[in-house]
């Protein structure tokens, strides 16, 4: 058993880390400013801190209090739009933010600490794809300057000082808690959308690819890089391209019926194919996405379903 920090513990994939922590009998505690993610997320044998990462003084406490064997840092600034409105602010969290939880890893002791990095963002748009973790990284946003330059950053402090780390770059991931979680992702939203009998909008032809990986997927693959003889970068996903028309067929297969769909016109500067090489996460993490689209799509209706009876 050992004793586990995760920020952005009350968010989509970090609640769902946390529940799985747990569920391995580690001692979990989660810092959350809860800007995006949502009490109602946090699992109860979890410690929590309502703090903000940029907190110097208060996060500084909890290391010294808690003494943390890992940290996984989830927090983070996701949406990209607001990273190109506000690029101060993307900074303010991604960079500064990371580097205060980097910092306290390091000057106490903490074994490892695990990120979450962004496939998609790193790569901007690639030629080659599925693209591996080699393919040179032209990020196209200030979200994926910003998570890239935090893999730098990990990498400094593991060459200079010996701080172990491990990141995931993760393709497009969905799943239960996304869209409440104010995380939403198109499959989250078309899948509310379709619950709620509500129209969803096509940007394009539909036939633009993602790497849709299923949110359990990306939980085993964070568990897997608990090993501390472990350091490095590994592309999460599926390796599997998938079109926003397959996502439909999927909803509507799960539902049983049509859904309500709109095509628009494409958004200038969107990326027509985005999908990640998961090659070496196979080979050293011994991990690999096991659940498909269908079956991933089917969970993600059922508790999109039973939020909907709840209210």
């Amino acid at each position: 058993m050992a004793k586990i920090l995760v920020t952005g513990g009350a968010g989509f994939i970090g609640s769902n880390l946390v529940d799985k922590l747990i569920s391995l009998n580690h001692q979990v505690v989660v810092i959350d400013n809860l800007f995006s993610g949502k009490r109602d997320y946090l699992n109860s044998l979890a410690i929590f801190y309502q703090v903000d990462i940029n907190d110097k003084e208060k996060v500084s406490e909890i290391f010294i209090q808690e003494k943390f064997d890992y940290v996984y840092h989830l927090a983070a600034q996701i949406d990209v739009r607001k990273s190109v409105e506000d690029m101060a602010f993307d900074n303010q969290v991604n960079i500064l933010g990371a580097l205060n939880i980097l910092d306290n890893c390091y000057k106490n002791k903490v074994k490892k600490i695990i990120f979450a990095s962004s496939g998609g963002a790193a790569y901007g748009f690639p030629e080659e794809v599925p693209t591996p973790e080699n393919y040179p990284t032209n990020p196209v946003s200030p979200y994926g300057i910003n998570k890239l330059c935090f893999e730098k950053y990990l990498n400094y402090y593991y060459k200079v000082f010996g701080q172990k780390y491990s990141v995931c770059r993760l393709a497009n991931v969905y799943g239960p808690r996304q869209y409440k979680g104010g995380e939403a992702g198109v499959i989250a939203i078309f899948i509310n959308n379709a619950v709620e009998k509500k129209l969803s909008y096509v940007y394009g032809d539909g036939l633009q690819t993602r790497d849709f990986v299923y949110v359990d997927d990306v939980v085993d693959a964070f568990v897997a890089n608990l090993n501390e003889d472990i350091v490095g970068v590994f592309n999460i996903g599926t390796g599997v391209e998938k079109t926003l028309l397959d996502i439909i067929l999927a909803i509507e297969k799960s539902i049983g019926d049509k859904i309500k769909i709109e095509f628009q016109e494409a958004k200038l500067g969107e990326e027509r194919r985005s999908c990640l090489k998961t090659d070496l996460a196979r080979e050293i993490l011994n991990w690999k996405a096991q659940v498909d689209l269908e079956e991933g799509i089917k969970r993600t209706l059922n508790w999109s379903e039973s939020q909907v009876s709840l209210n």
